[in-house]
């Protein structure tokens, strides 16, 4: 379905088209209004101004991620669609680790995540056939060294700015007068959860904001890349443990 090795699907644009063009409302931008998020977002709403964008509300989002909804919403006349973590789950995590678990333990924090965000967006999934994404290999060595522009993974998921700089990203981002995230004019350069992210100062790498108090721990939600090994398999037993709890 897909010529992978087709000089005409060699820009953002091209393979976004594709996409929108081959499953129509089967796909979707998901994003969390970062910059190179909503460059995806920009790219695509001018193929297709009612293409889908969805978005993981967490229910511990800071408040200038919604009011990025509302710019969305006025500026290219989309309806973001918010996907909520399941209420139950959540309450059960918090009953036995408390609302602020992620500070104590990388494992607690990855199952923070996971219920808030990737079992939320595996269920989302369930009603597409391909999704975009704003990834690329600069932000950090672990996406370097796994980024692919396409992947297969159950569904089409494409990274179109995958080998994009920073530079190319501001630079789209000044050109076509695309909203931004208030938070970058406070110092942020990556954005998630308001309790796991911080400014960063001059010089730092653009995801050492996020969950700043771990050393060692790889800077991702496993959302796209997976814990290592140790991590993962305290997860296990702490998701296998809080999903019996509930059942």
């Amino acid at each position: 379905m897909f010529p992978l090795h087709s000089s005409q699907l060699s820009s953002p644009e091209q393979l976004l088209e594709w996409a929108i063009r081959s499953f129509r409302s089967r796909f979707a931008v998901l994003t969390s209004f970062q910059k190179s998020g909503m460059v995806t977002v920009d790219m695509a709403a001018k193929i297709e101004p009612s293409v889908r964008v969805i978005t993981l509300d967490t229910g511990r989002l800071p408040e200038e991620t919604y009011r990025m909804m509302e710019m969305i919403r006025e500026h290219y006349g989309i309806q973001v669609e918010m996907v909520a973590s399941d209420a139950a789950e959540v309450e059960q995590m918090q009953r036995r680790y408390g609302p602020n678990l992620f500070y104590r333990d990388p494992a607690l924090r990855r199952l923070c995540c996971e219920v808030r965000k990737v079992r939320p967006q595996r269920r989302k999934l369930a009603e597409l056939d391909a999704y975009a994404v704003g990834l690329r290999r600069a932000q950090t060595e672990s996406r370097s060294a796994t980024l692919q522009a396409v992947q297969v993974e159950g569904r089409w998921k494409l990274s179109p700015l995958a080998e994009w700089s920073n530079a190319q990203v501001n630079e789209y981002l000044r050109l076509n007068g695309v909203p931004e995230h208030p938070l970058y004019a406070e110092g942020y350069t990556s954005i998630g959860c308001g309790p796991c992210t911080r400014a960063v100062a001059e010089g730092e790498e653009e995801r050492s904001g996020r969950w700043w108090w771990e050393q060692d721990a790889a800077k991702e939600c496993g959302l796209h890349v997976t814990a290592d090994g140790v991590v993962a398999r305290k997860l296990d037993v702490l998701l296998g443990e809080l999903v019996s709890a509930r059942a």
